[in-house]
């Protein structure tokens, strides 16, 4: 496990060294205020470039599921090959099975060498008209947000679009004061910092994957992993159901619940907040939240 290394919040930390007790106490890098995944990521880079200047890096969430690791492997070892040999950044993008509103979509362009492609452009999260269309389409991938890089490149590439967070991330190699400069980072994704401007300077590509990915973000995600009975629900909890079909409920903190005559719904009960909603309407959920 020496390679491997956890960016998470301070909070967590006790956390990663249970469920990782293999991982180098010095590899948990831990944020001591939430300023999304460009300082994140940038922080582990530079922490990785110091111990070796010449790392082939793959980044990835850890809220996600991957169904078929095998797969998952080979698809890795690709993009690896690649970044070894290319000043590139390679983001694994996900055949899309459904049009997903949720997530943020790649445009891809022609095969540029085996199974990588090149990439035309980052799309954000699209209404559910524009998410047909790029199903139709054919060559539009879900983001997963997983991304492969030589430790040079995205270092590189940070200190010439970012050169803020380079300069702050330089700070902190040479002084160690994490806490008195990481919350002040610029709080912006990666995606924004680094991968639409190198995308127009055509140096990122993808490499299209099937593994049974999903980042369980949304309840669509979760429907999908959950086993179904057979009316197509899906259930978390002990939950009754009487004539509902294709309803996703997750209720694992309720005594008992029961349910009659929904089709296509999501009810969900966690802390005593109850959210009951149709399925199809799950990406006004933010503004319900407001």
């Amino acid at each position: 496990m020496s390679n491997f290394w956890v960016v998470t919040n301070a909070k967590y930390v006790d956390i990663v060294k249970q469920q990782l007790p293999d991982i180098p106490e010095s590899h948990i890098l831990a944020e001591p205020a939430a300023r999304n995944t460009a300082p994140c990521i940038a922080w582990a880079c530079w922490s990785i470039k110091a111990e070796d200047p010449t790392a082939n890096v793959v980044v990835t969430p850890a809220d996600a599921v991957v169904m078929k690791p095998e797969e998952f492997r080979r698809v890795i070892n690709n993009a690896l090959a690649f970044t070894d040999n290319h000043n590139a950044i390679v983001t694994i993008g996900i055949k899309p099975s459904r049009p997903e509103t949720g997530y943020g979509y790649v445009e891809t362009a022609g095969v540029a060498e085996g199974e990588i492609h090149k990439v035309t452009a980052f799309k954000e999260k699209p209404d559910h008209d524009t998410a047909e269309k790029y199903l139709k389409a054919g060559n539009y991938l879900w983001n997963a947000g997983i991304f492969v890089w030589n430790v040079g490149t995205i270092t590189d590439s940070i200190q010439k679009y970012k050169s803020n967070i380079a300069a702050d991330m330089d700070m902190i190699a040479e002084t160690g004061k994490v806490e008195d400069i990481f919350p002040n980072c610029e709080k912006i994704s990666i995606d924004f910092a680094v991968m639409e401007p190198v995308a127009a300077d055509g140096l990122v590509y993808t490499h299209p994957a099937d593994f049974g990915w999903s980042d369980l973000g949304n309840w669509a995600s979760l429907h999908d992993k959950l086993q179904k009975d057979e009316n197509y629900n899906g259930v978390v909890g002990n939950v009754k159901l009487y004539e509902c079909s294709n309803c996703v409920v997750h209720a694992e903190d309720v005594k008992k619940m029961v349910l009659q005559g929904l089709d296509g719904y999501i009810v969900s009960e966690k802390d005593g907040q109850i959210l009951i909603c149709k399925r199809s309407e799950e990406q006004r959920k933010k503004e319900w939240h407001n």
